[in-house]
């Protein structure tokens, strides 16, 4: 092929529309594909983060081959520019003794199937020597817009052919690049054809093992929808990897708190109401028991007392008097009787005398009411109070803690002490009893004292292996309490 048809095969390539078609629609793909980004799965992301590092080394691959190709090129056409020279000048020069016509013959059949270059041999009227070659291509046969990113400027040289100092003709010595670059699509397609099924099998693999490590993450939120729904029998089996791992168990702790504390909150529940049965009926019973024998009395001396004073004759004093006495010590028993009523479902004075007064007060009862005991109470350093919670579970504790040493524990004394150090509200109720009996059920007043501690995210401690029993608690101060010198609270 002579330069004016490789020129020819140059002139109708054209890229612009491959040119302006690249940033109208690279964006548009962008768009269409980075647009849904937020909903896609983590499986879908990676494997698009995957595709998007495989692009940008394919563009960065190409690039590196397209320089490359360029300059191997270049210098091959080069080489095989300057080797045909030189043949055509050896040849030109061993032919001496020829005649021109087959000089010019000779030289044009020798040079017909090179490759990378052309030669042209034309004679002395600037007439081509022979018929031209048809141009000859590969069966691989590179297209345009790859022969145009890495073809070389196309060079032309022309030697003369003189023999014994007459010029015969010209050689015309044109390089042919499109061998080369045929050569080179052959081997970038190959190339290419094999780095896409490898990465294509890559991907394949990816997401099928992105499938297997993501299907734990499916499982754990559908164990979430779960628990969200109050079904706490979620469980997720360990899965394989060491992370994921770790995240399952954790979460089969969680559901297994959550279990727990359903169930905790339900037994609770039957507690309170049961205990609100109880203390209805110990109510009933105080005021059938001990408010209807003093309302009978009462009654009767009412009578007795209208009967003295309806009779005929003068009325007896010292019977007035007598069933007056008897009215007087009823009245009081049924003070005591609703004192005690009223301490019991409302301590009194809590909120309005400091905390450890009631506390001492409420030891010197437990005192009066068992005289085989001692009773020793220790609050110093207490605030006037905590607040009403705290106030109440601190008097209930206490309260609690003497009724079992004295009732199953059988104890001649008992120590109790509060006081507030570095934050912690801490009490401790001791005594020299057998403590509380293996066999005896935890009841109502055990478990009533740890869910009221608890509830205030303090400690609630039992140490009964004796001697006696020791009862402590800790309680976080509240960052509001009643002062001292007033009940209004302050930080």
């Amino acid at each position: 092929m002579d330069f004016a048809g490789a020129l020819a095969m140059r002139l109708p390539v054209d890229t612009r529309s491959t040119v302006i078609s690249t940033p109208d629609t690279a964006p548009a793909s962008r768009r269409a594909g980075f647009r849904p980004w937020a909903d896609w799965s983590t499986r879908a992301r990676l494997v698009a983060v995957v595709l998007f590092i495989d692009a940008l080394a394919a563009l960065i691959s190409c690039g590196v081959i397209v320089l490359n190709a360029r300059n191997a090129v270049r210098v091959e056409t080069r080489a095989s520019l300057a080797t045909v020279e030189s043949l055509v000048a050896d040849t030109i020069r061993l032919s001496d003794a020829a005649s021109p016509d087959t000089l010019l013959q000779t030289l044009d059949l020798r040079f017909k199937t090179l490759r990378h270059v052309r030669v042209a041999v034309l004679d002395a009227d600037g007439d081509q020597v022979g018929s031209p070659m048809p141009p000859h291509r590969s069966e691989r046969e590179a297209p345009r817009w790859f022969a145009e990113l890495i073809m070389p400027p196309i060079e032309r040289h022309t030697l003369p052919i003189v023999v014994n100092g007459r010029r015969l003709g010209t050689a015309q010595i044109t390089t042919q690049p499109m061998d080369e670059i045929d050569e080179i699509w052959g081997y970038a397609r190959a190339l290419s054809i094999t780095t896409l099924a490898i990465n294509a099998g890559m991907l394949i693999a990816l997401y099928l093992a992105l499938g297997r490590i993501l299907a734990p993450l499916q499982r754990l939120g559908d164990g979430l929808t779960q628990l969200e729904h109050h079904d706490y029998t979620a469980r997720l089996e360990t899965p394989g990897a060491r992370e994921l791992a770790v995240i399952a168990e954790r979460f089969n702790k969680v559901a297994e708190a959550l279990s727990e504390v359903r169930a905790a909150n339900g037994r609770l529940n039957r507690q309170l109401l049961t205990a609100q049965d109880d203390e209805r009926r110990r109510t009933a019973l105080e005021l059938h028991d001990e408010f209807g024998p003093c309302l009978f009395a009462l009654e009767a001396n009412a009578a007795s007392i209208a009967r003295i004073a309806s009779g005929p004759a003068e009325p007896d004093r010292e019977k007035l008097a007598a069933r007056a006495a008897e009215i007087s010590a009823i009245v009081g028993q049924v003070q005591t009787v609703n004192r005690e009523l009223l301490n019991r479902l409302r301590p009194h004075g809590l909120g309005q005398a400091p905390l450890a007064t009631c506390l001492d007060l409420l030891l010197r009862g437990f005192g009066q009411r068992h005289p085989g005991t001692t009773f020793v109470g220790t609050f110093d350093g207490l605030a006037r109070g905590y607040g009403d919670l705290v106030d109440l579970t601190v008097f209930r504790c206490v309260q609690e803690s003497a009724t079992n040493a004295v009732r199953h524990g059988g104890a001649t004394r008992v120590e109790a002490e509060a006081t507030e150090v570095e934050g912690q509200l801490r009490v401790t109720i001791r005594d020299d009893g057998s403590g509380i009996p293996a066999e005896h059920r935890t009841g109502l007043g055990l478990s009533g004292m740890r869910e009221r501690v608890e509830a205030l995210d303090g400690t609630f401690g039992l140490d009964n292996d004796g001697p006696g029993a020791i009862v402590r608690i800790m309680i976080p101060v509240p960052p509001e309490r009643v002062d001292e010198n007033n009940n209004a609270p302050s930080a």
